[in-house]
């Protein structure tokens, strides 16, 4: 069993920056692969990014590419997200989750076992 926690979301103007933290508490972290999605109002989750156990591979949905970075602190327990240059259409429920499926391309909610319960991100134009 894995909890997740995320944190960092807020109200930030267009252009800006933000940086979410995923805190990990449970089984080993570092054997689990993590990604991140989103959710807005009316749409459907949607994939953001994932990161491999050992950080060696990252993926990133062609819609973030350039903006957003994901990264890991397995010491720490910690997966992070780190957006640049926000857009209002960012806007978003954001969330974490775990998995110990092999790979890092994990882009489907159902190969994810865990998640967070979601940090609100609201980016003003």
């Amino acid at each position: 069993q894995v909890q997740l926690v995320e944190s960092g979301g807020g109200l930030v103007q267009a252009g800006g920056s933000l940086r979410l933290s995923c805190a990990a508490s449970g089984r080993a972290f570092s054997g689990y692969v993590m990604g991140w999605f989103r959710q807005a109002p009316g749409k459907e989750r949607e994939f953001v990014a994932s990161i491999s156990w050992s950080s060696s591979n990252t993926y990133i949905s062609d819609s973030v590419k350039g903006r957003f970075t994901i990264s890991r602190d397995n010491a720490k327990n910690t997966v992070y997200l780190q957006m640049n240059s926000l857009k209002p259409e960012d806007t978003a429920v954001y969330y974490c989750a775990a998995t110990r499926r092999g790979g890092y391309r994990l882009i489907d909610i159902k190969m994810y076992d865990y998640w967070g319960q979601g940090t609100q991100v609201t980016v003003s134009s």
